[in-house]
């Protein structure tokens, strides 16, 4: 490439040479790329100089003078002016695990939905509203209801409110003087990101969804100014605070919501005056819950009694080789468990007489923490065990057939359990890393589905958002 007489006149003063990645905050603008190579460099070059690695002033994550990635066979080369052999068929290698890349975050957007009163309370100003109120946000998510923003009065007769239900969006408002009610028809549940804009004005109300422009809707009764106090109230609301008059969609939307003006003017999100339980965005997200390896998530305080016969669905994806999936314990020796050993999945369950194991081994190594979805069924039923996953299945049974139910009354851990609670059917204490979602357990005609947003417990879970994109 020729850059031209005045590039060749110029001097490039180099101070620091990066290979393989860039540290945080160097080189930004120049780069479009902030993500580190995965892989092996070798006779580097730089102004007709060798260079050695080992002298390095520091690195990260570097495994110096050595490369664990294995190399494709060379062609072999007989006698000069021969022809080429045939390449050798390598041996097949392992199927590695799937790479844990770091999840990249959208700026200025966050996560609600993470606990049921999740939410912000902004500040902003109460009299600009009062003859014309028009919020817009950006908003991204799976679900089919949750309560996405709400302004009051303190006495709760005038108000403002955006809801999702059934996956469609519904605004309502009210003057002193009766509610209006204004819906779209556009479905929001798709997880892609989409512009709302709620409207109050000259005794109409208006919403559209991405510019698309639901039919007016005339204000009900005689109230012409909409009094209420400089609080919205974004993605949820404090467990402490009773709306009287919206309805039942009141817990938090597990949603992503972007940027929020009112009346033009943008809130600061930054300094809120009330926030729980609220997280970042992820740029690429898909539906699930994130466990990161280090927590668990609990679930019905009062004790799940398994007895005879109960069947377990989830589904799964991750990149580590070991990791509990869910263990419900009794104070003795009853109890049962799913866990991922060494890429297999595990399924124990003891009625009291010993423990029965269901093991389900991939034919390809490495194939469970490959990062995508798995979809797994345990059923037990008496002194038998079925385990099914991904269509393959694998049964165990009990010699002991008259030992047939578990006698547990203990919380439901998912993704781990804490250091002091005893598990029986579990040989594992590594917490899970990666993504669960559609846990369901069923008893006879009872069919109960788990929010984890609803846990009495959670440690370094977080409901409602997965990083990545589908495979």
């Amino acid at each position: 490439m020729n850059l031209g007489p005045s590039a060749e006149s110029m001097t490039i003063n180099v101070s620091n040479l990066y290979i393989g990645g860039v540290p945080e905050g160097d080189g930004a603008a120049m780069l479009h790329m902030r993500r580190s190579f995965h892989g092996c460099i070798r006779n580097l070059i730089f102004n007709m100089e060798p260079l050695d690695f080992t002298g390095a002033v520091g690195f990260e994550h570097v495994d110096l003078d050595t490369c664990l990635l294995s190399e494709r066979p060379r062609l072999a080369l007989q006698e000069e002016d021969s022809e080429l052999q045939p390449e050798p068929h390598p041996l097949p290698r392992p199927q590695q695990c799937a790479m844990d890349g770091t999840p990249e975050y959208v700026p200025n957007a966050h996560q609600f939905g993470l606990a049921q009163s999740s939410h912000f309370v902004l500040p902003f100003n109460q009299l600009a509203v009062r003859k014309r109120l028009s919020v817009q946000l950006s908003i991204r998510t799976f679900a089919s209801s949750g309560l996405i923003y709400y302004m009051a009065h303190q006495n709760q007769v005038d108000y403002a409110t955006l809801q999702l239900h059934g996956g469609r969006l519904h605004f309502m408002f009210d003057l002193g003087k009766g509610r209006t009610k204004v819906s779209h028809p556009a479905l929001l549940s798709d997880g892609k990101w989409h512009t709302v804009k709620t409207e109050y004005f000259k005794r109409k109300g208006f919403m559209s969804v991405d510019g698309q422009e639901s039919p007016p809707v005339s204000t009900v009764g005689d109230g012409t100014t909409l009094d209420v106090e400089g609080k919205l109230y974004l993605g949820g609301l404090p467990s402490d605070y009773r709306p009287r008059n919206i309805g039942n969609v009141t817990h938090s939307i597990p949603a992503c919501i972007g940027e929020v003006t009112v009346n033009s003017k943008q809130l600061d999100k930054g300094s809120p005056l009330s926030a729980f339980a609220v997280a970042q965005c992820y740029a690429e997200a898909q539906e699930g819950t994130f466990f990161e390896g280090s927590g668990y998530a609990a679930l019905v305080k009062e004790g799940y009694k398994v007895r005879s016969d109960v069947n377990i669905t989830l589904e799964f994806r991750t990149s580590s080789e070991n990791g509990v999936l869910l263990g419900i314990s009794s104070a003795k020796v009853d109890a049962i468990g799913l866990e991922i050993v060494n890429g297999k999945l595990l399924f124990h369950v003891n009625n009291g007489a010993g423990r029965i194991t269901a093991t389900y081994e991939p034919k390809a190594p490495n194939t469970l923490c490959d990062g995508k979805w798995h979809t797994l069924q345990a059923n037990k039923s008496k002194h038998r065990v079925v385990l099914v996953v991904d269509g393959n299945t694998v049964h165990a049974a009990s010699p002991h057939i008259q030992s047939t139910s578990v006698d547990t009354n203990n919380p439901i851990y998912v993704g781990g359990y804490p250091a002091d609670v005893k598990q029986n059917c579990l040989s594992s204490k590594t917490s899970f890393r990666g993504c669960l979602r559609k846990l369901t357990l069923i008893k006879g005609p009872q069919v109960q589905s788990y929010d984890f947003s609803r846990a009495f417990d959670l440690q370094g879970v977080f409901p409602h958002s997965c990083p990545g994109s589908e495979p």
